[in-house]
């Protein structure tokens, strides 16, 4: 309460209880133990989900976090053991399918499925050793972003947070810049998501900064992250500048084979999808409108992408 700056009085509305009792608590006279109530405080004081640390399912919000001994599976291993890369690519190639097949059904059914094949990557990583450690840290690390997507679909923030940092970390030790960029994207769409612009802007100025290069795909997505939380934060300029160069690095990568695993679905369609989006996110609304106007009929294979472009499209052209 003191850290937000709040009197017992306006704290009142925010979490739905009366100041006798608030100050009850305060005081320590009053224990709160009701999972409920926590939340409800939690969310009146505007905590971060990551920093709550009381879900209201104990046993539910296991299923969704990663072991304990999972960290302790990965490690940089100093042996030079024959390593089988011939199942790391099986299984690559086996998440692109289920990448592709989050975007029709969802990820839920997936979920264990993908689990398994980490588990299957990381039980090689200790006979691993140079190039083919990098690799399979690289593989984990799709793995792990992966799953945190599918659980923020969930609504399981804090597991979605907790595979994103496995996921960050293990593409650190690959010394993969492009998967590093990517994953600390999606931090800055989870934090805009969560209604924090000012933090997705942050997250997003840090996704474009590497060591080396970004490739044109990921620089392409890492600046079109940066203009969202730009629009959102009312810098519309910065945000237009943001999409129109984000657009043009897309565009010099057509072909998925020249993009990332995790870029597959950044073809010129979207990417001018995406353009339409940042137009939209800055009341632009006759651009976004003629901008989905000319490419929403070329987005196939993505249901649910396909209904959320269309939904902005007839708001935009409502709007105008």
């Amino acid at each position: 309460m003191r850290a937000a700056r709040l009197t017992q009085r306006q704290l009142e509305p925010l979490v739905g209880m009366a100041q006798p009792y608030i100050s009850n608590v305060v005081r320590g006279k009053t224990r709160i133990t009701s999972a409920e109530v926590i939340d409800r405080i939690t969310q009146g004081l505007k905590v971060p989900e990551e920093l709550r640390g009381v879900p209201a399912n104990e046993q539910e919000l296991s299923a969704w976090q990663p072991p304990a001994e999972l960290r302790e599976r990965i490690a940089h291993a100093h042996t030079t053991r024959r390593v089988d890369m011939r199942l790391a690519n099986w299984i690559t190639e086996v998440l692109a399918t289920h990448r592709r097949a989050e975007d029709v059904v969802g990820g839920r059914e997936l979920w264990p499925v993908v689990r398994s094949q980490l588990d299957s990557v990381t039980r090689l990583l200790p006979d691993a050793s140079g190039e083919a450690a990098d690799r399979l840290l690289t593989l984990a690390a799709e793995h792990a972003h992966w799953l945190s997507w599918v659980a923020a679909q969930e609504e399981k923030t804090g597991p979605a947070l907790t595979w994103l940092d496995l996921a960050h970390g293990w593409a650190i030790e690959a010394g993969a810049v492009d998967l590093i960029s990517w994953v600390t994207r999606v931090r800055s769409y989870y934090a805009l998501t969560r209604q924090d612009p000012v933090r997705a802007l942050r997250i997003a100025e840090t996704a474009r900064q590497a060591p080396r290069p970004l490739s044109p795909a990921a620089a392409a997505i890492a600046a079109h992250a940066e203009g969202m939380a730009a629009a959102a934060v009312g810098e519309r300029d910065r945000a237009r500048r943001l999409g129109d160069e984000a657009l043009d690095l897309a565009l010099q990568v057509p072909d998925d084979a020249d993009r990332p695993g995790w870029l597959y679905w950044l073809d010129p369609v979207r990417a001018e999808l995406q353009r339409a989006d940042m137009a939209y996110a800055v009341r632009d609304w006759r651009d976004a409108a003629e901008r989905y106007a000319q490419n929403l009929d070329r987005l196939s294979d993505y249901p649910r992408d396909h209904a959320y472009y269309s939904a902005r499209f007839r708001d935009a052209r409502n709007r105008m």
